[in-house]
This record gives C-alpha cells, structure tokens and sequence, in this order.
C-alpha cells in the first residue's frame, strides 16, 4: 500500500512537473520574441537617426510600440509560468502562457515589419 501511494505521489509530481515546463518553455519563447523584437526595434531608430524624416521616424516608433507589447506578453507568459510552478491551475497557466507566447511571437513580427519599413523610408530619402 506504501509503495502504491508513493508511486502515485511520483507520478503526479512528474505529472506536475511536466506541466509547468510547458509553460516555462512558453514564457522563455515569449522572452526570446520580445528580445527579437528590441532588436527589431533599435534598427528601425538606426535607420530612423540616419534619415531624420518622418515616414522613418514613424516606422521606428511603431516599431518600438510592438517591442514592448512584446515585452508586456512575455512578462504575462512569465507570471503564468510561475503560477503553473506554484501550484496554481495548471492547464489554464499553461494555456495564458502559451498565448502570451503566441502574442510576444506576433508583436515581434510587427517590430520586424516597422524595421523594414524604416529600411525603406530610409533608403527612400536618400534617393
């Protein structure tokens, strides 16, 4: 009986565990896109600061605006990780992190999207 209730106190803790690395993994890819995104984000104020017009400036701002909601959807998908790891419920953690993740992921995208537009205004001003 001792051996059962043991085995059964493993599993669940494994169970636990497995859990929670899920929405570790999530909150660590959210991290990555909201550092992907910064970067994004400074080239686009490179480009912005060698061009000095407007379109440029426009496109690194926006560019910034989807780096920290990438950063607001990482600290989300951090905070629901560390919810699943102390105890909270895991499957709902797991679920806001992993779209946390899904939201730093896309707001890194339009980071990378304002950069290439400054690129382009950029270039287009030197013309």
């Amino acid at each position: 009986m001792n051996l059962t209730r043991t085995l059964l106190a493993s599993a669940l803790v494994a169970l636990l565990a497995a859990c929670s690395n899920g929405a570790q993994d999530s909150a660590q890819d959210a991290q990555k896109s909201a550092a992907d995104a910064q970067q994004q984000a400074d080239k686009a104020q490179q480009a912005a600061d060698q061009s000095q017009n407007a379109a440029t400036n426009q496109a690194a701002d926006q560019a910034q605006q989807a780096a920290d909601q990438a950063k607001d959807a990482a600290s989300q998908a951090q905070q629901a990780a560390s919810a699943s790891t102390a105890g909270g419920a895991s499957d709902m953690a797991k679920d806001a992190a992993s779209n946390a993740a899904d939201q730093a992921d896309k707001s890194a995208d339009q980071a990378k999207d304002a950069a290439d537009n400054a690129k382009d205004a950029a270039d287009d001003s030197k013309k």
